[in-house]
């Protein structure tokens, strides 16, 4: 026993981490509050850890009660949904063309989707914008 504890000392007992687990379930699509996570004594890779990293962003998959949040699992609140009228912004050196359009994905600032060009009903890719219109390519 003794050299049992002389090895522990030697080499350190094993470190734990604090991780971020949800203390109820959330549903996709819910943004998440400070009332919803708890920090939990564990050495899991890949976990959150910091509460400000998770709060105010919005579940991409149900999050069960006491398993722990990874980053695919969360992501930035959307923006736009589907089926929403959404402005489809064009520009290219001085032409600037707006259009109507209507969001055929969901999705949150920076990330691309497929829109329809209300007018000319085509299908296009484009970028959400941080005020939520599409930037087309």
């Amino acid at each position: 026993m003794r050299i049992f504890l002389l090895i522990m000392l030697v080499l350190g007992a094993p470190v734990h981490a604090d991780f971020l687990v949800p203390v109820r379930t959330i549903r996709a699509k819910e943004i998440i509050t400070a009332d919803d996570i708890a920090l939990k004594a564990a050495d899991v890779p890949g976990a959150f850890a910091d509460p400000e990293s998770v709060i105010g962003q919005e579940a991409r998959a149900v999050l069960y009660p006491g398993r722990p949040i990874r980053p695919g699992d969360i992501g930035p609140p959307a923006l736009i949904s589907r089926n929403d009228a959404v402005t489809l912004v064009y520009t290219r050196g001085g032409l600037h063309i707006l259009a109507e359009g209507r969001a055929l994905g969901r999705g949150a600032a920076g990330e691309v989707i497929r829109a329809m060009n209300s007018a000319s009903r085509a299908m296009i890719t484009g970028r959400i914008r941080p005020d939520g219109s599409i930037e087309v390519r």
